[in-house]
């Protein structure tokens, strides 16, 4: 029975690291006590406020992870850049932040001017779909530092003082609403990788998933963005809400249940979506339990909203091509 673990990955052990690193930044605040840009302490966000007088300024970093290994195996670079937008706008739209600006370093053994070109038209597409700009960024070779390549990204956000989203208003008998993702998003590769080339060695990627796909195609599929359908429903910077928002998960390592619990610890689920096919294959193949994988992968929701607008909610959707469902309310 494959699980994170065996795959290289000791989720126990990354949570412990990260608290070892938010306590370091955390002795930073005092710094700038009574000046613009004072931190907000935030315990359990997806990203990190700075209180600049009539707003917030909001920034965190995320990267593609172990994903590109499979544009690597592939040759296919130009959808990496709708991953890594991905991770860190819709990390910000947690807050109810609009993005504006996201930078990224690119750490190389060699370095390619294809393979760099294919990445950056991707991140270049994704950031003009959703109106975000990208005003610098850093291409670092490092030789037999690294074997292949590492992206990663910071993104910048600006919110309103009266429209953050923190979740305190969050009451019994409020809706969960579910957004159906596309694919494994950039989350839980690890095992995604472990699994496949247990079963079918190390050229995994060009066995066929479905009649239609490879195992390298399905699994690179890129990820859906959200932060633009969610800013229609609760208004760009200056814009007024068209829903209420109470919370908002964005569910990337740890799943469905481990990012909920960072907004609501006390909820039931009683509609979650099918297991999607990819992953339903995977769970076979490898003999992943339910309780594995829904630690791991997204399990066909990429982000999770409370609020009781729900029609609204579907409808907004709906005009960006995603699929919302009711799947549980607050207890």
């Amino acid at each position: 029975m494959a699980t994170y673990e065996e795959s290289g990955v000791n989720i126990d052990l990354g949570d412990k690291c990260s608290k070892i690193a938010y306590e370091a930044a955390k002795a930073t605040f005092p710094g700038r006590r009574g000046k613009i840009g004072e931190p907000v302490l935030g315990e359990g966000g997806f990203a990190g406020l700075l209180d600049m007088g009539e707003f917030y300024l909001v920034q965190n970093d995320d990267g593609v992870g172990t994903k590109i290994q499979i544009a690597e195996a592939i040759g296919k670079y130009d959808t990496l850049g709708y991953d890594l937008l991905a991770m860190v706008a819709d990390d910000a739209i947690c807050l109810g932040a609009e993005p504006i600006s996201v930078s990224n370093t690119l750490d190389v053994d060699k370095v390619n001017p294809e393979k760099i070109e294919a990445l950056m038209d991707g991140l270049k597409n994704a950031a003009l779909e959703h109106k975000i700009v990208i005003p610098g960024g850093e291409i670092a070779e490092l030789g037999n530092m690294v074997n292949g390549y590492l992206w990663n990204a910071t993104c910048v956000a600006v919110v309103e003082k009266s429209k953050l989203i923190t979740g305190k208003n969050i009451q019994k008998g409020d809706k969960i609403i579910g957004l159906h993702s596309v694919g494994l998003r950039s989350n839980g590769f690890s095992l995604v990788r472990h699994i496949l080339s247990e079963k079918f060695g190390k050229d995994w990627h060009s066995e066929k998933f479905n009649d239609s796909k490879t195992w390298g195609e399905a699994t690179l599929t890129p990820s859906k963005i959200y932060a633009s359908t969610i800013l229609d429903m609760h208004g760009r910077y200056g814009e007024k809400p068209k829903v209420e928002i109470k919370g908002i998960a964005h569910v990337t390592g740890g799943g469905i249940y481990g990012n909920l619990n960072r907004i609501s610890k006390n909820y039931k689920l009683d509609n979650l979506p099918a297991i999607p096919e990819l992953m339903g294959k995977l769970m076979e193949l490898g003999e992943v339990s339910e309780e594995e994988a829904y630690k791991t992968w997204n399990m066909g929701l990429g982000m999770i909203l409370i609020s009781n607008d729900v029609e609204q909610i579907k409808e907004i959707c709906g005009m960006y091509q995603i699929t919302a469902q009711v799947i549980g309310e607050i207890l």
